[in-house]
This record gives structure tokens, sequence and C-alpha cells, in this order.
């Protein structure tokens, strides 16, 4: 209901402030809405940002580079960044607030859509309902938030069975979660309808409230050594802290 209310009344107003090395994206209060580095605009600044590309842990990481990457909510672009010119992934962003898309190609070293990066100003929740994109997606990262930033703005088992459909049989979806314990568990059961129990794991909680949730399409349980082996060379070759994630990423319901 948030979404909808949200594009019946006028939008957020865009506002962006540095703070020393960093610049930091905000939709009308202070809250931060996504971070840049900003000499160097395509790495990942915040931790649960980084913890977002947990999907690497279950992805053939020679073939990476072939899949395709979707993103709800741009923020300040940092996933799309990310997964466009460090993972040379074909990449697909879906925003509502075409302000969002402005700042971040002015201010976040957003580049221009292309044959492997393009940015639809859609609202997700319909968006994601058409047949195009269906199974086509090998790791979608959820990160919808409103102004307030209170609770994911679409987070029925609906949402997630929709999301479900655009995977892949290999592919994932993380979500951020943020905001109350009550939320949190009301989120984690949603997820856990379209998905089933054995496809979801999360991340501890990061410092600032963040939490992490990966679902897989396909559920596995790799054993603990193949993942810490994914993780050194996911950090060898793209710089992310992976080998101290399997401290604090574990199954849901082991």
């Amino acid at each position: 209901m948030a979404r909808k209310k949200e594009t019946l009344q006028e939008l957020p107003e865009v506002s962006v402030s540095d703070d020393g090395e960093v610049r930091h994206l905000h939709l009308g209060t202070p809250w931060i809405q996504g971070s840049m580095r900003i000499d160097e605009p395509f790495a990942l600044e915040l931790e649960y940002v980084q913890r977002m590309m947990a999907w690497l842990l279950f992805a053939d990481l020679a073939q990476v580079s072939k899949g395709h990457a979707m993103q709800l909510g741009l923020g300040a672009g940092a996933i799309t960044k990310f997964c466009h010119k460090k993972l040379r992934i074909c990449t697909t962003a879906i925003e509502l607030n075409p302000q969002v898309l402005a700042v971040c190609r002015q201010w976040f070293k957003l580049p221009p859509d292309g044959p492997k990066l393009r940015v639809v100003l859609a609202d997700a929740a319909k968006e994601i309902q058409n047949p195009m994109w269906q199974g086509t997606v090998d790791a979608l990262a959820v990160d919808l938030y409103d102004h307030e930033a209170a609770a994911p703005v679409l987070d029925s088992p609906d949402f997630y069975a929709d999301c479900r459909a655009l995977l892949t049989e290999t592919g994932c979806m993380t979500v951020n979660l943020f905001g109350r314990a009550s939320s949190y568990d009301r989120s984690l059961q949603s997820m856990a309808q379209a998905f089933g129990d054995s496809a979801l794991w999360a991340f501890k909680p990061t410092r600032e409230g963040n939490t992490v949730v990966l679902a897989q399409r396909t559920p596995t349980r790799p054993k603990r050594a193949e993942l810490a082996e994914r993780a050194e060379a996911i950090q060898a070759r793209w710089d992310l802290p992976t080998t101290k994630w399997l401290r604090v990423f574990k199954p849901v319901n082991p």
C-alpha cells in the first residue's frame, strides 16, 4: 500500500550531502539511503550493501559476467554500478523516482544506459510481473524503502513470489531488512511462504541495524569448506570481505 500511496502523492525530494570522503543520498530526511566513496565511485562503501553480494557464494564464478543482475530500488546506485563495472554482468535497475535516477547520474557516477546497463523508471511491484523478466535474473537485489526507512514498502508473500518467478533455477535474491524485530520476523515469514524455509540464509545485523537475507530459487547446502573456498576466490577477485562473512552468515533453518 505504501508504494501505491507514494506514487499518488509527491515523491520525496532527493538531496545529497558530503561527509569528508563519502557522499550520501537522502530522500527528504537525514536518513542515508545510499553512499559512495568519492575517490572510489564503483566500490561498495556500506557494509550491508557489500553483503547484498552474498549471491556470489552460490554462483559459478567463471560464468558471472554472462548472467543478469537486477536491482529493485536504485538508491545511490552502488549495487548497480558494482554489478555493471566490477562484475561486468548485464544489469537492470528498477526505480520509481526519476529524481533518484537524475541525481545518481549527476552526483554518483552512474553510467548512461547501454547494451549491458538499463534503468527502468517504474513501480517495481508492477514491473516485475512483466513476463519479459521472468526466469531471466541470476541475482536479484531488493532494497525498497521510502523516505521514512521504517520497513520495506513491498514485503508480502505475493511480492516475494513474483520475485522468485524472476529468478533462473540457480538464481538468488538478497533483501535488505531494516527496522524493528517484529518487521524482520514478518518479512522472513513472507519470504519463507514464497521460497520455502530451506531456501533462506541470513546475516547477523550490521551495527547500523541492517539484516541481509538471501533466498535461493533452488535450495542448496554447500559444505562449509566449499563456501570458504568460494569466499576466498571472491575476495581475491573483487575485493569484497567475503571470508569474514561466513562467521555471520548461516541458513535460517539449518
